[in-house]
């Protein structure tokens, strides 16, 4: 495949956008920039990329802006050690079991795991979360065991799709887990990192990862994401759980359409 100047200041702008929302409410990004670059490039009459390159793509890039995320949240109390190694160990597993199954399925059967996992995902973070940013962030406790389990579910499908699992890491830790926005989103980048460490090994592995593609959107992850996770440490905690729900919600409607 060949790539002109349109076709990787396309990929650019689709990975700083990403990136920046990845970094300003703890997602990796992929829940934005899967179905970006899988409709994007084509409506402007530039090469399309099929669903296996874009899950490759994603996983790479979802590896450096989350790294970049991290090191934007490192000061200031957000990290929750103890969540990032039970749920960082689960995910890492089940990512690498996803990422390198995805490699013998059809394109279809990778959007229809994206599909529901974007719904699931999408019901939780509309479900009303009362009092949890009123915990104070050295009282934060929760079920480990409850929280590994979830983490390696998570991690096989996210590693399928070639996105980290944050977009349900988040619901999870704020409805299941009951912990406080700011620290969710913070620490939910730190696992998000240790779970595409298994899905970029299993999309290499498999040839699923485009050179180019893959270092574009690394370049614009590396710039974007910490300009984001700034502005997500100044904005209201409300406004950013209704910022990701609706980033989710418009994602899911535009998957299930293709799908159906």
């Amino acid at each position: 495949m060949e790539f002109d100047l349109m076709w990787i200041v396309t990929l650019f702008a689709i990975g700083f956008v990403g990136s920046f929302v990845s970094g300003m409410v703890g997602i990796g990004g992929s829940i934005i920039k899967y179905p970006m670059l899988l409709y994007i490039p084509p409506l402007l009459g530039l090469s399309a990329l099929t669903a296996h390159e874009v899950s490759g793509v994603s996983a790479v890039q979802v590896f450096f802006a989350t790294i970049s995320g991290v090191w934007a949240y490192r000061r200031g109390g957000f990290l929750n050690k103890d969540l990032i190694i039970y749920m960082g160990v689960s995910i890492l597993l089940g990512s690498f079991i996803g990422g390198y199954g995805s490699g013998f399925m059809n394109e279809n059967s990778i959007n229809v795991v994206y599909g529901i996992l974007a719904l699931i995902a999408v019901i939780m973070m509309f479900i009303p979360k009362k009092g949890i940013d009123d915990i104070p962030f050295d009282q934060v406790t929760f079920n480990k065991a409850v929280a590994a389990i979830l983490a390696f579910i998570v991690g096989i499908g996210s590693g399928i799709v070639g996105a980290a699992g944050a977009f349900l890491l988040v619901p999870i830790m704020l409805v299941v887990l009951k912990i406080p926005t700011r620290m969710t989103i913070a620490t939910s980048l730190a696992i998000t990192f240790i779970s595409s460490i298994g899905s970029t090994v299993g999309k290499i592995t498999t040839g699923q990862v485009l050179l180019i593609p893959a270092i574009v959107m690394v370049v614009a992850s590396i710039i974007a994401a910490p300009i984001g996770a700034k502005l997500g440490q100044k904005m209201n905690t409300k406004v950013l759980q209704w910022t990701l729900a609706l980033l989710i919600l418009a994602t899911t409607v535009k998957i299930w359409l293709d799908i159906l």
